[in-house]
């Protein structure tokens, strides 16, 4: 007697489901990524336009000056001294220039940050340098928080780290961002590296709200969420604990207390596992 063939084995089942579970999670962090970088975006474009706006308002004022110094450069007999209206002309067109230089140095900066954060390199093991991608994170953040909360760091002397920084970029990402909103008014953010032995720590500390006793046991639980409905999913610790624990065979661990603030440390190897 043969069984049914419409009907699929146990492992073969088992197999599907396991599948159908990896493309959901994979769906889930992309999607996640996608929020949490969707939340900085507005940040981003203020960035971007308000230099933008400086330059084409400084480039008019320069250009009427330019026409300006011509006409009084034309009429000034040869040999003679430049006048003080030649003078004060040259000074703003210097001056105006000079904010430019500002200006396009901020876009660089922010486009820098934002082609490190986003470049696609998940799938590629390679040797990295943790503080760049930390630095992009944050350059990233400031366009969110602005002048409410300072950040601080304190970097200690790293080696390249075998790693995929793709992922370690949406760690980061992550946890910073959870500590911004976990502070109500102003506040502060400080992030500190330093050798561990055969691996990297890098601690992320807030001086928020902090973590109730009753929440620790929850806080790495997929759906937990501590924010307020729509500010959230729940998935952001979750991932990050995967991408430390699961992808990088590090560790993600916390501390805090309710008014004191909290703070993340995650520790990743030097030297990945082989095989």
């Amino acid at each position: 007697m043969t069984g049914n063939p419409d009907i699929a084995s146990p492992k073969a089942e088992l197999e599907r489901l396991r599948e159908e579970v990896e493309t959901i999670r994979v769906q889930l962090v992309e999607a996640h990524k996608m929020a949490a970088v969707g939340r900085l975006t507005a940040g981003i474009v203020h960035e971007i336009n308000t230099p933008i706006a400086s330059i084409l308002t400084n480039n008019e004022v320069i250009l009427r000056s330019l026409e300006k110094l011509k006409t009084l450069v034309g009429a000034q007999q040869a040999g003679s001294a430049p006048s003080p209206k030649v003078v004060q002309i040259l000074d703003t067109i210097q001056s105006l220039a000079s904010v430019d230089k500002i200006a396009c140095e901020r876009i660089s900066a922010v486009v820098r940050g934002l082609k490190t954060f986003s470049r696609a390199d998940e799938s590629e093991l390679r040797e990295s340098d943790l503080h760049e991608g930390i630095q992009s994170t944050l350059k990233l953040c400031q366009c969110q928080y602005r002048s409410q909360i300072s950040v601080e760091t304190d970097f200690g002397d790293l080696p390249k780290v075998e790693c995929y920084p793709h992922s370690l970029n949406q760690v980061f990402l992550n946890i910073v961002v959870n500590a911004g909103q976990a502070i109500d008014g102003e506040g502060k953010i400080t992030v500190r590296t330093r050798r561990d032995g055969d691996a990297v720590l890098v601690s992320i500390s807030d001086t928020g709200r902090g973590i109730r006793p009753e929440d620790a046991d929850r806080i790495f639980t997929p759906g937990f969420s501590t924010k307020a409905v729509g500010v959230g999913t729940g998935l952001g610790l979750a991932i990050c604990k995967r991408i430390v624990e699961e992808t990088h065979h590090g560790s993600l661990t916390f501390e805090g207390e309710p008014g004191k603030g909290t703070t993340f440390h995650i520790r990743i190897p030097v030297r990945q596992k082989k095989g």
